[in-house]
């Protein structure tokens, strides 16, 4: 067990894929060993015609032999390639849904740390380095080795000295492969480093081509990205030279074996302390033997420079997860904020011992300067972070100690920044809750004004909005999210900026909607515009990552403050004009 345990956290397999990788090094040792049966029966086959010929009693021999040579080749070979190929395909598929499902499990800030182009090549390029790995260089490494150990051992019996001229460059030749460990690993994290820069760099150029050509920045910036793609391809180049001056050079000493053999035969044959025979098997073998491992040195090379990519497989699959009870006892949904802290990364602290409660039955507003953590404290209280110190509290209990996925579904959340499917209207409102029906998809719809351009389509409800809603208005777009709450129906309700793409006159109609969505509700609104929060119950400013003022808009108007002086501004912008 605890070589199974080793070899899947080795190459970041599944349990059952390990067992698969330990059968197929077994098919690979097999077939490889089944292919030096003929040499035997060959051998046998000189010694008679050398004795003055095949005796007719042993022909019926060497039929049946090379029958049973023919089927034990086959049958390994079937072996060999279930256990190699078959297992690696499900294998493949296996690790990529893993690696999904864990990435779906971790917190937010490991996503901090990572960009979409990263995370993408772990789970495409680099589980494809694995399928290659687990089909190829794995097991047939272990198999040439353990076939060869075999036929090494094997050959003591008929010359020892024979068989030492002819298995020392084995070792020799690996270690030097071996000891190339370390240059690998660090030509690979360069090569890697290099790769992730031009994969940012084509992504973002695909991103960003609306704003590169208003700006006339194209040529430039494909100046640079030229660069990055020339710095992949030197990269490589070094890299495969790197490994291939360690390879060439234990092959070439692997050749040495054919020559010691050679000369160690010769000298014992004419001292008369071989026989001819012997030393014809002894040329046989070590031909067919060195063929395999000069192979293996290669695989072994390969697999060396894969410890990156099991790496960074490895890096997502021990990442400790947010874990908590999958059942709920909060006892209504006040959402409490107690001396809360948080830091993005453990350093630069964005909240600093902020405390309010968010009531249920009422709209809580959180306003303040851009930077002042109004957006870190939403998302904290849906536990997309762990809290740095201090307690967040819903309903009486203690968000950490809740299973994210369980706590999310007391939370209707509407973002900023609103992502969508490459599907239909119907499809993308239908996140909010995927059992719905097709009439309380349309009356959330129609709470969100959405029927408004939906019927302007050719296919309505049923028109596909393109990649992240791209054949949509940005109003319509933060429409279909809003829609989505209105589906869901949680007792928390989190608007982040929820009307900041829409217009004064459909802002309107969704306030007027979100006011029948919210009722006897906990809300928690995200706003820049006062106007937007001029009917909340309660609002609380943050300013710098701290509470600066709390209460009704009321009484901070009359506390004058920052509160005030927003206001204020807003309402002295209101009155320009061009």
């Amino acid at each position: 067990m605890n070589l199974l345990k080793t070899v899947q956290h080795k190459y970041a397999l599944s349990e059952q894929g390990a067992k698969d990788l330990v059968k197929s090094c077994a098919a690979c040792a097999a077939a490889d060993f089944v292919l030096m049966v003929p040499v035997g029966l060959l051998y046998y086959l000189v010694g008679d015609l050398m004795n003055g010929g095949v005796p007719g009693s042993r022909i019926s021999f060497y039929i049946i032999g090379c029958a049973i040579c023919l089927l034990l080749i086959f049958l390994t070979s079937r072996i060999q390639y279930n256990a190699c190929y078959l297992a690696t395909y499900v294998e493949s598929g296996v690790r990529r849904i893993t690696l999904a499902e864990k990435l779906r499990k971790l917190p937010l800030s490991f996503f901090g740390k990572k960009d979409l182009s990263d995370l993408t090549s772990t789970i495409m390029a680099d589980c494809s380095s694995l399928e290659t790995a687990f089909s190829h260089y794995i097991p047939e490494l272990i198999g040439a080795v353990t076939s060869t150990f075999l036929v090494a051992v094997s050959l003591f019996f008929f010359n020892w000295r024979m068989a030492l001229a002819a298995i020392w460059v084995l070792p020799v030749s690996f270690c030097v492969v071996l000891f190339s460990s370390k240059v690998q690993n660090a030509l690979g994290r360069k090569q890697m480093t290099v790769k992730m820069a031009c994969t940012d760099g084509i992504q973002e150029c695909l991103e960003s081509v609306r704003d590169l050509k208003a700006n006339n920045a194209e040529r430039d910036y494909l100046t640079g990205l030229d660069k990055k793609i020339k710095a992949v391809e030197k990269r490589a180049i070094l890299t495969e030279l790197g490994t291939a001056l360690f390879v060439a050079s234990a092959q070439m000493i692997l050749k040495l074996g054919i020559a010691t053999v050679a000369l160690t035969g010769g000298v014992l044959l004419i001292n008369g302390n071989l026989n001819i025979l012997t030393f014809f098997m002894f040329l046989l073998v070590v031909s067919r033997m060195y063929d395999p491992m000069q192979a293996a040195l290669q695989n072994l090379a390969a697999i060396i420079a894969a410890n990156v990519q099991t790496g960074r497989m490895n890096e997502i699959l021990d990442h400790p997860v947010q874990s908590g009870g999958s059942i709920l006892k909060n006892e209504g949904c006040d959402i409490r904020f107690n001396h809360v802290g948080f830091a993005y990364n453990g350093k630069d602290n964005v909240l600093r011992d902020v405390s309010f409660t968010a009531r249920q039955g009422e709209v809580t507003a959180l306003i303040g300067p851009s930077g002042g953590g109004k957006t870190t404290a939403s998302r904290l209280a849906a536990r997309f972070w762990d809290i740095s110190c201090g307690k967040i509290t819903v309903g009486g209990t203690n968000i950490s100690k809740i299973d994210p996925e369980t706590l999310l579904s007391l939370y209707s959340i509407v973002f900023q920044d609103v992502t969508l499917f490459n599907n239909t209207i119907k499809e993308n409102i239908r996140v909010g809750r995927k059992e719905a029906t097709d009439e309380e998809v349309l009356t959330a719809a129609r709470y969100a004004h959405c029927d408004e351009f939906a019927e302007k389509l050719p296919d309505g409800f049923d028109s596909m909005i393109g990649e992240n809603g791209s054949e949509l208005s940005g109003g319509e777009r933060q429409r279909i999210s809003i829609a989505r709450a209105f589906l869901k129906d949680a007792p928390i309700i989190l608007l982040d900026e929820a009307t900041a793409s829409l217009d004064v006159e459909n802002e309107t109609f969704i306030q007027s909607a979100i006011s029948q969505l919210i009722r006897d509700k906990t809300v928690l609104v995200i706003a820049h515009r006062m106007r937007t929060v001029a009917d909340a119950d309660k609002i609380v400013v943050l300013d710098n990552g701290c509470v600066s003022q709390q209460g009704s808009p009321q009484e901070l108007l009359q506390q004058g403050g920052l509160f005030k002086h927003m206001v204020e501004l807003q309402n002295k912008a209101a009155g320009w004009t061009l």
